[in-house]
């Protein structure tokens, strides 16, 4: 698909990768870039549409998407993390409950509502933001890995659903982003610039799946070794 005939809508787009992405999409010529966010009020970035939009929130959606009914290319990029003490603490419910809210019940109502209007395209395109922990264990990360791998599954079955309708659906896997969730983090990180650029790299090439880095490359090709990489004690 190519940018300069994508309408774009992003969502969780006020900061963060969000906003990089949509920077991106303007950076290549898209026709048109929505950025999704709870409040627009104070938002002004060159040759990017903010929209008011809840992913937790099927009347917001809706809206939006009655709002913005000329979009092709849709990234639900928009999340929330939570730490865990552990996979068996007893807040784990409660905090995953509230990760998926955002993480996995968000990305299927979007796609959802968004899909009538992709479908009356010649060509549509689904990204969904995933992470590394889709198929790494975490301890303190527990709830947003369950959560990732979680939109993993679905990114996959909505790719089976939506390909007859030339709707393409991609998941792009990475690890810790260099924006401010995780300043505080004495970790590698990658930048957001690079996540959106090998994002919208894979989009004009028509991918199915993005793996941002060397580490997540690695990550993918060890889940088949005979110790796979998701076995860690």
């Amino acid at each position: 698909m190519k940018i300069t005939d994508a309408v774009v809508f992003v969502t969780g787009a006020n900061r963060g990768l969000g906003l990089v992405l949509a920077q991106e999409a303007v950076q290549r010529g898209a026709k048109k870039v929505y950025a999704g966010m709870r409040n627009t009020a104070g938002f002004e970035q060159d040759g990017i549409i903010p929209i008011q939009i809840d992913v937790t929130d099927s009347e917001s959606i809706q809206k939006a998407v009655a709002e913005c009914a000329d979009v092709n290319l849709l990234i639900n990029n928009a999340g929330i993390a939570r730490l865990n003490q552990s996979p068996v603490d007893t807040e784990i419910m409660a905090t995953t409950r509230k990760v998926l809210e955002t993480n996995l019940y968000g990305v299927i109502a979007s796609t959802q509502h968004f899909s009538p209007v992709l479908q009356k395209n010649s060509e549509s395109y689904i990204v969904n933001i995933l992470s590394d922990v889709s198929w790494e264990p975490s301890t303190f990360l527990a709830s947003y890995a369950i959560s990732k791998a979680a939109a993993w599954s679905y990114t996959n079955s909505t790719r089976q659903a939506l390909s007859p309708s030339n709707v393409h659906v991609m998941g792009v896997h990475v690890g810790f982003i260099d924006t401010d969730l995780t300043q505080t983090l004495e970790i590698p990180k990658i930048s957001p610039k690079t996540v959106a650029e090998q994002v919208f790299d894979g989009i004009e090439q028509n991918a199915f799946e993005v793996l941002v880095g060397e580490s997540t490359q690695k990550l993918k090709q060890d889940l088949t070794a005979v110790i796979p990489s998701y076995v860690k004690i």
